[in-house]
């Protein structure tokens, strides 16, 4: 039987096969002894490594080290936040969607971390059950700025849980004009500043990666040492 006219067949482009499964080790730059293990999921979006996660995992091992010591820590499809477990936060919450929850449970298992470590499925936009309580002493965010109709979505996910007393590490690679346009509509509910105390700074911005705070409006300066208002009271490693 013939093809159809313009048609492009297997022969012409062979079908890519999906990549397997990895695992990957990370120092970060010397920082963390031993070595995060993580194992990734080519077929998953949130199952894979992005810049924006990199950037902030090193920035929090280099330069929030003693202020993280027995926080409570929440993350948003952060699986790097089990990078964090040497800092010694009263605990970790991993959250994400349900096709990406066997595979954050893998990797807490990987590491045998030293700080108790939970793995949650969170939905943005819907409301949070009792096993993933609002408010915790920080909240991380990264590489969730792609897709610009999630966009409500994870701004108010980010409302439930930023409390007066939470402090949140946001960070994304900008790979779009529109991404900017969730950091417009955050600065309309939280305080937002710019990280600008990192020594690699220069670096991650050449590559287009913004690294921020978001701060509760009603009580963005009773943090204990977390946030950018008393940064200078913490030395970053070189």
């Amino acid at each position: 039987m013939e093809a159809p006219p313009f048609s492009i067949t297997e022969d012409l482009v062979p079908s890519i096969a999906p990549k397997p499964p990895s695992t990957t080790s990370m120092d970060f730059s010397g920082l963390l002894t031993p070595p995060l293990l993580l194992q990734d999921d080519p077929t998953e979006c949130g199952g894979q490594l992005w810049p924006g996660g990199m950037v902030l995992a090193q920035y929090l091992l280099r330069c929030r080290m003693p202020a993280l010591k027995d926080k409570t820590m929440k993350e948003l499809a952060l699986s790097l936040a089990l990078a964090l477990h040497p800092l010694r936060p009263s605990y970790i919450q991993l959250t994400d969607l349900l096709p990406i929850l066997p595979l954050l449970q893998h990797n807490i298992s990987l590491n045998a971390p030293q700080t108790p470590v939970s793995a949650h499925v969170l939905e943005w936009g819907s409301p949070t059950s009792d096993m993933i309580p609002s408010s915790p002493d920080v909240l991380l965010a990264a590489d969730c700025v792609y897709f610009e109709p999630a966009f409500p979505l994870l701004l108010q996910t980010m409302r439930d849980l930023i409390g007066p007393n939470t402090v949140c590490y946001f960070c994304f690679k900008k790979r779009r004009r529109a991404d900017m346009n969730f950091v417009k509509m955050a600065r309309k509910v939280f305080v937002v500043t710019d990280v600008d105390d990192d020594p690699d700074k220069q670096v991650w911005r050449r590559e287009g990666v913004h690294l921020c705070e978001f701060l509760n409006r009603h009580n963005q300066f009773k943090h204990q040492g977390l946030t950018l208002n008393t940064r200078y009271e913490i030395k970053c490693k070189k």
